[in-house]
């Protein structure tokens, strides 16, 4: 993976003042990355900020990080301690955002996996890490590491495996996945290639990561035959990726917010590199899933995910779930695309439509569709199709 001192941050920052204002604006909103923040901690937090630049940034957070750990370590009861650990991890978060390519930023990263740990412990059921060997090639890791939540209760639940975008770790996608849970459903919380703890780069077959992931759910007591994947964000693209690559091994995949083909073009990619969903470095974060730096490196591997041009779209998939928005934040024409080619598919678009934007409503929808296709109400696509297309 790229080391972090091979990465110059800071030249795409905005100033402070307008750091301040966006990041307020968000935790007005609700929105990530100040989604479930403790509201006074950060608007203290807020105010004390004096740059942007990693090492005062990372200084900044993880102080407000600390009072938080402090407090779980003087907490009287399991309930306070869990609410403190979470807060300490979702301050370690924004220390680490929009991702670990510092110094500073690598060692929030830590800290943020290990706070995250600490308060999904207490909770019920708690989430644990699993570690699994993974055989890739010679500069790969050796391992895939995901979180895993059972239910209470349910003899070999169905599954689903979830992942986020680029300028967040699997850890974020346990705030998406904990409502599976309440439903009888396992989760498994899974990194993206080229981000957080995934043994691989971004790349034409960075999909077979996944694979070891799936042969653990068979392995230990989760129903392999009903496993779903839901993607945000990039994570949406991957998601979108195994409906197709895996989809013998899928009951149903939701594509939420990811790129199929349009949005990994040239063009578009320098056109969303000064998108108002970053607050900084947005080349540098998504440069960075590829191992490269600048925008010049990164954009013809980007552009090489395309679905399209990898020939998936016609070919069978399980059943797709899009959800997308209409506003410009991910392009709605990739949803176009995706309906002009392979089989049918189901589609929810929203006024807003990014991960970030509509996010409750978005969720309520993929939840329900989800679960239908998980507990056999869903519509499965028809052996004659499937018989068709592959003849």
């Amino acid at each position: 993976m790229l080391d972090v001192s091979d990465v110059v941050v800071g030249g795409e920052a905005r100033s402070i003042e307008g750091a301040r204002a966006w990041l307020r604006h968000h935790l007005e909103l609700g929105r990530y990355p100040m989604r479930s923040v403790d509201g006074p901690a950060a608007v203290r937090t807020i105010g004390a900020l004096t740059g942007v630049d990693p090492q005062q940034w990372c200084a900044t957070w993880l102080g407000a990080a600390d009072e938080f750990v402090a407090q779980a370590g003087a907490a009287s009861d399991v309930r306070t301690a869990a609410k403190a650990w979470w807060q300490a991890y979702r301050f370690a978060s924004l220390a680490r955002f929009p991702a670990p390519n510092h110094p500073a930023k690598a060692r929030a990263y830590e800290l943020e996996r290990a706070y995250f740990l600490r308060a999904v412990s207490l909770e019920d059921p708690p989430a644990r890490r699993v570690e699994v060997p993974f055989h890739g090639r010679a500069d790969e890791g050796e391992s895939v590491v995901f979180y895993v939540v059972r239910p209470i209760g349910v003899a070999r639940p169905p599954v689903v495996i979830a992942s986020v975008g680029v300028d967040a770790g699997k850890e974020a996608a346990y705030d998406i996945a904990r409502r599976y849970v309440d439903r009888g459903v396992a989760v498994v919380l899974v990194d993206i290639p080229g981000v957080g703890e995934a043994p691989v780069l971004a790349g034409p077959d960075a999909e077979r990561m996944w694979d070891p992931v799936l042969d653990w759910i068979a392995a230990n007591g989760l129903d392999a035959d009903r496993v779903a994947v839901l993607g945000s964000a990039f994570g949406g693209y991957w998601a979108h990726k195994l409906a197709h690559t895996h989809r013998d091994r899928l009951v149903a995949a939701v594509n939420w917010g990811g790129g199929v083909h349009v949005s990994f073009q040239p063009s578009w990619q320098q056109m969303s590199c000064e998108a108002q969903s970053y607050l900084t470095e947005p080349v540098a974060v998504r440069a960075r899933m590829f191992g490269v730096t600048t925008f010049d490196e990164y954009a013809p591997r980007c552009a090489a995910l395309s679905l399209l041009d990898q020939g998936l779209l016609d070919t069978p998939s399980c059943p797709l779930l899009l959800v997308s928005g209409k506003d410009g934040l991910q392009s709605v024409a990739d949803v176009t695309l995706s309906l002009e080619h392979g089989q049918p598919k189901t589609v929810r678009l929203f006024s807003g439509g990014h991960p970030a934007v509509e996010a409750a409503a978005a969720q309520d929808v993929i939840c329900e569709w989800l679960i239908g296709h998980l507990t056999g109400s869903g519509n499965p696509p028809t052996r004659a199709w499937t018989e068709r297309v592959t003849s």
